[in-house]
């Protein structure tokens, strides 16, 4: 009910704006007609019926915004159509008109843009699809697939489901998510999403989120969700068009009072009778906004996007956004007299459902050891501490040193000094204890990504003044990171709670905007707290996508300092509206009392450098903004 609902009110807009459309058709025919036949009596009959038609939705439009007790331009613009109706100036109410109809059209296409920018990516979901069921394939619609059906996804398809592989390989094109062109192999066991396309081979992928709960999906709602709000420069834009036409009313009475001249009046008006900002202003950032999700960056609204280039603080979580988040077993070390395979079985038991990376890390390393292990009996997981797991009656523990001494459980003194010789060196340790004894521990670590330190500075070159790391990872693991990448400020072994109580401490002790960067689960109450709060990596995650401000759907710091500049050199575009605005205002009324322009000269003049704002914000398409590149 509610779809068809919409679908009638995106109708009726569709056919104002084609009414729109004819009636600026219609103008620009008829003023032709004057100009070139100097005109026939039935030109200024027809002309006289255009206005009349043309003042009816202005006047309507005026008089709602009044009812709401607001000052839109419509107003001054019936004012205006009024004077030329008793001036009988037919060709200006007929520029009116024209210019109206097309600040209209422009408005429409600002407003319907979303949603065409919505059904764009809808069309990136397949309708028909195929699914294995009993050895055979099965031709059925999108809507039918269900969790746990088997997708067949052939070469030049795209992946109609989140999913994984189960079977075959295949080189998939992720750009439509994450604006990286260079293709992804993918095979069993690896994860696909809704919309990629798979450029060559053949896959069948088990569905794990389908219709509304995938990624595109998610993206489509957070697309919509960025139309809605209006930014402190559009609020701007309002306040300073509200003050605009009162002072332009106020001025005109002034004139008329000194000079009896209804012409000159009328000039003016026609001069000043602007829509070009209104329009202007939001069409920019729309622009601005589809540009950076292009290139895999999802901007949840316009307000966002304003604030991005007047960050100053930027507070990020380490594994995932300053490291690749892939963290590798380098080795394993036992303490207990066991066997490794029984060592792994019990760090398997521990892992196995916890979802944190240093988690899926060791399990990727227990099954390419061919490893089996046996789910735990009971599981409790303490974010940022450790894991509580039982089997068979025993109990285990896997976390951080701190965690298992926490439950009774100690190095000997030579098992301290190894793990202070691991440290030393930065790796991350994850020891497991049982009961009240050292089991081992899984030696891990993490890459710093290459253009991190690149991309640090060149935020800090756009205004960003400082740059600190929240870890639950050990002192040397965050000092070696820190030194790498070149941060003003790190903290060490924090949990959740403690990240969450720096974040508020870093915004009562620095000036500016804050921005804090993580994956969007494990710091999502950090990420609430943040003026601005972007996700890394967050294609397939829903926590990311749905709970930040921004979504870098590819694992890239260098996004960071590109949106920046993306923001910074169209915020400049946008206002510099304002200036082009004032200039041709002022050259127009220039022109008005050097006696240059009557009501029609002035009527053409508004027609034509009302085109100049909104042509300026085109721009924005064109803009240069990758780091490898001016960056």
């Amino acid at each position: 009910m509610a779809t068809a609902t919409t679908d009638k009110k995106d109708n009726l807009k569709l056919s104002i704006a084609f009414n729109e459309g004819l009636m600026a058709l219609l103008s620009l025919a008829l003023i032709f007609a004057w100009v070139k036949f100097a005109p026939p009596l039935t030109v200024n009959y027809v002309l006289i019926a255009v206005s009349v038609v043309g003042i009816l939705p202005v006047i309507w439009s005026a008089g709602q915004a009044l009812w709401k007790r607001k000052i839109t331009i419509d107003l001054l613009a019936s004012i205006a159509l009024a004077f030329t109706f008793i001036k009988g100036e037919w060709l200006s109410a007929a520029f009116i008109n024209l210019m109206l109809a097309s600040a209209r059209l422009f408005d429409k296409f600002t407003e319907l843009r979303t949603k065409h920018v919505i059904e764009r990516l809808m069309k990136l979901r397949p309708e028909r699809v195929k699914i294995k069921i009993n050895d055979k394939f099965e031709d059925v619609h999108i809507d039918r697939v269900k969790v746990g059906d088997l997708v067949v996804v052939e070469s030049g398809e795209r992946v109609p489901v989140d999913g994984t592989v189960v079977q075959g390989q295949a080189s998939i094109d992720q750009s439509t998510l994450t604006g990286e062109s260079e293709h992804v192999t993918k095979k069993e066991g690896d994860k696909v999403y809704s919309s990629t396309l798979n450029d060559s081979g053949s896959i069948i992928v088990k569905a794990e989120k389908v219709g509304a709960d995938t990624t595109l999906s998610k993206i489509i709602s957070m697309v919509d969700e960025a139309s809605r709000a209006k930014t402190e420069t559009e609020r701007i834009a309002d306040r300073f068009s509200a003050w605009y036409i009162f002072f332009t009313l106020l001025g005109s009475g002034v004139i008329y009072l000194f000079s009896r001249d209804l012409n000159v009046v009328l000039s003016v008006l026609l001069v000043t009778c602007a829509d070009d900002i209104a329009v202007a202003v939001p069409l920019g950032f729309t622009i601005a906004i589809a540009k950076a999700g292009k290139e895999g960056v999802v901007v949840k609204g316009a307000a966002i996007f304003e604030r991005i280039r007047k960050l100053k603080i930027f507070v990020t979580d380490k594994t995932g956004t300053l490291t690749k988040g892939m963290a590798k077993v380098v080795t394993v070390l036992r303490f207990a007299d066991i066997t490794e395979e029984k060592f792994l079985q019990i760090v398997g038991t521990c892992q196995m459902n916890s979802r944190h990376p240093v988690s899926l890390a060791m399990l990727k390393f227990l099954g390419e050891k061919k490893i089996s292990y046996p789910s735990p009996d009971s599981f409790h997981e303490t974010p940022g501490d450790g894991i509580e797991a039982e089997k068979g009656g025993e109990k285990f523990f896997a976390g951080k040193i701190s965690y298992l001494a926490s439950n009774g459980i100690t190095p000997t003194e030579e098992e301290s000094k190894k793990i202070a010789e691991l440290e030393d060196k930065g790796y991350s340790l994850t020891a497991i204890g049982s009961r009240d004894k050292f089991i081992g521990l899984m030696v891990l670590e993490d890459e710093v990504r290459p253009l991190a330190k690149l991309s640090i500075e060149e935020t800090r070159k756009l205004g960003a003044e400082k740059w600190i790391m929240l870890t639950g990872d050990n002192e040397k693991v965050a000092k070696k990171v820190s030194e790498a990448v070149g941060l003003d400020r790190y903290y060490a072994n924090l949990k959740p709670e403690d990240k969450l109580e720096l974040i508020k401490k870093f915004k009562k002790e620095y000036k500016g905007d804050l921005a804090m960067m993580g994956d969007g689960v494990n710091d999502a109450a950090a990420l609430a707290l943040a003026d601005v709060s972007i996700a890394m990596g967050a294609i397939g995650s829903d926590a990311a996508i749905e709970a930040a401000d921004i979504a870098l759907m590819h694992d890239s710091v260098k996004k960071i300092p590109e949106l920046m500049l993306l923001s910074n050199k169209s915020m400049k575009i946008i206002k510099n509206n304002f200036w082009i605005w004032g200039i041709t205002n002022v050259l127009g009324l220039v022109l008005v009392f050097a006696g240059f322009l009557g009501p029609t000269g002035a009527a053409a003049y508004n027609f034509i450098t009302d085109f100049f704002p909104v042509m300026n914000v085109f721009q924005i398409y064109f803009l240069k903004t990758k780091i490898s590149g001016e960056l």
